[in-house]
């Protein structure tokens, strides 16, 4: 990832419905969600999620695509991977060990944050 493309996901993630819907879209899965679910969950009006998701896609964070009648949103994991690798790529002044813990409890197998001590 370039430094404009994540300065723009940047940008995107720094409204708070906004990273709220990139982290149900994560949850959701490959499987994604439709909008009208989008909005529930986030608590937001179907005008409000429509205006958020539109820029999380012009971001490169989430991608749409019609099932039937609904518009189904999914996040992009290689961008949001490609955001982390962003940040950590020169980690720990060329001590990666240093910055595995970061990485490796960012997922847990039953879905749940690890605690941190």
């Amino acid at each position: 990832m370039e430094e404009r493309q994540a300065l723009s996901a940047f940008a995107a993630l720094s409204q708070e419905t906004r990273l709220r819907i990139v982290r149900l879209l994560v949850q959701a899965g490959p499987a994604g969600m439709p909008a009208g679910a989008v909005a529930e969950a986030a608590g937001v009006s179907a005008s409000n999620v429509s205006f958020h998701l539109k820029e999380l896609t012009q971001a490169g964070l989430a991608s749409a695509k019609r099932e039937a009648r609904s518009i189904v949103y999914t996040a992009d994991y290689d961008a949001l991977s490609g955001l982390i690798q962003f940040l950590m790529r020169d980690c720990c002044a060329g001590h990666p060990d240093i910055c595995m813990p970061a990485t490796a409890s960012a997922c847990t197998s039953d879905g749940k944050e690890l605690s941190r001590a």
